[in-house]
């Protein structure tokens, strides 16, 4: 009978003798026990399947140091040895979804994998997102969303200084938050869309204001954008991952689109990080979000990767 559970300190051997042996994104024993140290993991946060004591399946949870609740599945392993390996991971996330509960929380937290660019053309990468993706939607993760993953580095060039719009600070939280709900209308971002519709404008706004303050980079980089004639165009939002700076948010609002302004507001945020001498900037996009895309090409970032986001549906 197998049993599911949540690791304990004495366990941390056995989860880092986890290996993944398929084409696919997974959390190796060195990032373990780093995001361990951080406070990012955590061994309740990980969740194993054990079969006569025998480890199984893992699975590990994410959030951002001094989080209560994790924000993230980052990995989902079961041993290739399995013969139903998508009952055996639907289990352990339904175990993980029930012991992990925030009280606050509607809904589980969403799994991200990351996949070759070219996934599709690879077989043995398709089937091991496959039977990942059966699982977690099983599991209550129903919702998939394709993103695309970009990164610049110097060598890449730094872009112009834009002549059409102004960059301003803003103290007041206030003005951010109307400008985060202008932004919002009419998003190509499928979060975005998806949230206005259930919470509305301002508490969609009041969302991404705190996620975004929460990130690792500081509030003084982000920018308001404004034609000469003082129009207000759009936001910047600079910050950083755990891992790189970050083109964390930028939009603009319905009665400027169409103006290649998007370009003007990643290249402001593309030269914030290129002046405190950022090595590597990533950013992603829906792959519906063509525009967007467009503009890290055009811009010089290259594309990376895919990111594959599995989330509850409600």
């Amino acid at each position: 009978m197998l049993i599911y559970r949540p690791s304990t300190v004495s366990d941390v051997d056995t989860v880092l003798s986890c290996r993944v042996t398929e084409p696919i994104s997974w959390v190796t024993p060195e990032r373990y026990q780093q995001e361990l140290a951080s406070g990012s993991y955590r061994p309740q946060w990980t969740w194993l399947a054990e079969d006569k004591g025998e480890l199984v399946g893992r699975a590990v949870w994410w959030a951002p140091a001094g989080r209560e609740f994790p924000m993230a599945l980052d990995c989902l392993w079961v041993a290739d040895d399995v013969t139903d390996r998508a009952l055996v991971a639907t289990a352990l996330l339904q175990a993980g979804h029930a012991g992990l509960q925030d009280g606050y929380a509607q809904k589980p937290p969403d799994y991200e994998v990351d996949l070759d660019p070219r996934w599709r053309d690879r077989a043995d990468v398709a089937a091991a997102f496959a039977w990942r993706q059966e699982a977690a939607q099983r599991a209550g993760l129903a919702h998939t969303l394709e993103r695309l993953s970009f990164a610049w580095i110097p060598q890449d060039g730094i872009p112009d200084q834009s002549p059409r719009l102004r960059f301003t600070t803003e103290s007041a939280d206030e003005v951010f938050l109307q400008a985060f709900a202008r932004v919002a209308e009419g998003s190509l971002d499928d979060l975005t869309r998806r949230n206005v519709a259930a919470l509305g404008a301002q508490a969609q706004a009041r969302e991404d204001f705190d996620f975004y303050l929460d990130l690792p980079g500081e509030r003084s980089w982000w920018r308001l954008a404004h034609t000469a004639d003082g129009e207000f165009v759009g936001l910047a939002i600079p910050s950083r991952s755990a891992y790189n700076a970050s083109v964390s948010y930028l939009g603009v609002v319905p009665k400027h689109r169409g103006h290649g302004y998007v370009d003007d507001l990643l290249a402001e945020i593309t030269r914030q990080h290129a002046d405190n001498g950022a090595p590597r900037i990533t950013g992603t996009t829906d792959t519906t979000n063509a525009p967007m895309a467009a503009a890290f090409t055009r811009s010089g970032y290259t594309c990376t990767g895919v990111r594959m986001v599995l989330s509850a549906t409600t």
